[in-house]
């Protein structure tokens, strides 16, 4: 994407832990891989996707006309959530032929990340952690430090709060 909120990608992960499973949903800017939105629920209906898009919506209100990929999961392709996607002005984009792995690896590829550096190279387990803490844990590695301090080499090296600064920072000097 050449400016923020144009492209988006969205999936949904679960995460074990030791009094059931968490699924984490977040839509991601193609831009700078800033997370746009974020929930998690102890399912994952297509509730879970909605949830994400209102508060994406709500964190960004300009989010109308962005194209949100996803894959072709029922969460996606419900009619709750195509309702709500043509209420906010958001372009669905997903692969028609379906069941294509490769659709959605950008996602795949922040979510395995998120779980190697958060769990296993610190020897941990999600199954060491209780849903409610596995919630806020994954939130805030997204929405603190995956957004203003993990470097992101997709962004030149630069974390995605630092990428999108600067891009703003040069609408303002170019004006």
């Amino acid at each position: 994407a050449g400016k923020p909120l144009e492209k988006a990608i969205t999936d949904i992960s679960e995460v074990k832990g030791s009094d059931g499973k968490l699924y984490v949903s977040i839509i991601f800017d193609c831009f700078d891989s800033t997370p746009l939105g974020f929930a998690a629920e102890n399912n994952m209906k297509a509730s879970l996707c909605c949830h994400t898009l209102e508060n994406a919506k709500k964190a960004y209100p300009t989010i109308s006309g962005c194209i949100i990929h996803s894959d072709r999961g029922s969460q996606y392709t419900s009619a709750e959530y195509r309702d709500l996607i043509q209420r906010y002005g958001i372009v669905q984009s997903m692969n028609s032929a379906g069941g294509r792995c490769h659709d959605n690896a950008r996602c795949e590829s922040m979510w395995a990340r998120m779980k190697e550096e958060m769990f296993y190279s610190q020897g941990d387990k999600p199954e060491n952690h209780t849903t409610t803490e596995l919630k806020t844990m994954i939130w805030r590695y997204f929405m603190c430090y995956w957004t203003n301090r993990r470097i992101c080499t997709t962004n030149g090296g630069l974390p995605p709060a630092v990428k999108r600064q600067l891009y703003y920072e040069s609408i303002s000097a170019a004006a």
